[in-house]
């Protein structure tokens, strides 16, 4: 078993704007207040972490990346809204990416709160405690069978040079939620809603009284999530992105409160945008094929990332990886939607149109 805890990067790192993630804790409706915690050294800037006033406790949405620096800045947030450390009594993580789950348990260590993620995620922390488990292990058999050994090359140095993150904080949460739960608050009831693609077990909170969604990484307001990059990825974990987008999308229309970047009016319209791109990138990629590129590296390096329009060779290593491994999701999405014919050879998958 191979395993490793990734944070919440996307191919597409670059937000517009950084604004949002000024320190503090900033009221985005009746007793729920954004808190960025900082993410140093990752693209994405900041995670939002949300407080939500339930009697004479606080709830948190996610708990940010276990780092010193997260922790002072989410207990000055706290104590500007009249609230300590010690009244967090449960954080709702929206799913196991280190930058969402791992303060959660570190705060459980220290303050004794409840945590809760969702069921589908078992299979990822099984993993992330295997005794054998290696950083990127399966990430870098994937980045072979795309015929990425260039990236992999790199990736292996970059991985070498790193220390192993928060290994004694992939412990198992004290609650299980399923899709269809409710949480039940002082003032206001949160549904769980099973959204996988990002990861398997990926949950979002719909408080449909106030009109709020806590999007996590499943809908961000600038960026696309990456899909399946994770320990125990489903089978095609696009396919499964895209129908939890629809599944959103056929919920009443909420305020998107998400995981990263600022809060925005209107889920629905930036799911229909998400939908979009992926169809659009899914016929970008099948033209590419049947122009004659053969792997998934070479599909990647036929095309542009970011809104920069970088070329794969100008992406560092962790950003290659990222963006052979989505156009490989792509490909085989493709090819269950009868687009397209894969065959292995030699341990790497060629791609031919249909």
């Amino acid at each position: 078993m191979v395993c490793l805890p990734f944070t919440a990067r996307v191919v597409e790192v670059i937000v517009s704007s950084t604004e949002w993630t000024q320190p503090g804790a900033h009221e985005v409706a009746a007793g729920v207040h954004r808190i960025p915690l900082p993410m140093p050294g990752d693209g994405l800037r900041a995670v939002n972490v949300y407080a939500i006033r339930n009697a004479s406790a606080i709830t948190l949405i996610d708990g940010g990346w276990a780092l010193a620096e997260s922790r002072e800045r989410l207990a000055e947030a706290l104590d500007g809204l009249g609230a300590g450390l010690d009244e967090v009594d449960r954080v709702l993580v929206t799913h196991v990416h280190r930058d969402h789950y791992t303060q959660a348990v570190a705060l459980r260590a220290e303050i004794g709160c409840r945590v809760s993620l969702g069921a589908e995620e078992h299979p990822n922390l099984r993993c992330l405690t295997a005794p054998d488990s290696l950083p990127m292990g399966k990430q870098r058999a994937e980045l072979a069978a795309c015929g990425a050994e260039p990236v992999l090359r790199a990736l292996n140095t970059e991985l070498d040079q790193q220390a192993p993150l928060h290994e004694h904080h992939w412990q198992l949460p004290d609650e299980w939620l399923t899709g269809g739960d409710e949480v039940e608050l002082a003032d206001r009831t949160l549904r769980v809603v099973h959204t996988p693609g990002h990861t398997r077990g990926h949950v979002v909170f719909l408080d449909e009284t106030s009109g709020l969604m806590f999007t996590g990484d499943h809908v961000l307001p600038s960026i696309t999530p990456s899909v399946g990059l994770e320990q125990a990825p489903g089978e095609l974990p696009l396919r499964d992105y895209l129908e939890s987008l629809r599944a959103i999308r056929a919920l009443p229309d909420a305020r998107m409160l998400p995981a990263h970047g600022p809060v925005r009016d209107g889920v629905h319209s930036r799911v229909d945008e998400l939908l979009t791109h992926h169809e659009d990138r899914l016929e970008t990629m099948a033209a590419t094929v049947a122009g004659g590129t053969s792997t998934a590296y070479e599909t990647a390096r036929a095309l542009s990332w970011t809104r920069r329009e970088h070329v794969l060779d100008e992406l560092d290593p962790f950003n290659r990886t990222l963006a052979v491994l989505e156009t490989s999701a792509h490909l085989e999405l493709l090819v269950h939607r009868r687009r397209l014919n894969s065959r292995r050879h030699e341990g790497v998958l060629h791609y031919t149109a249909r």
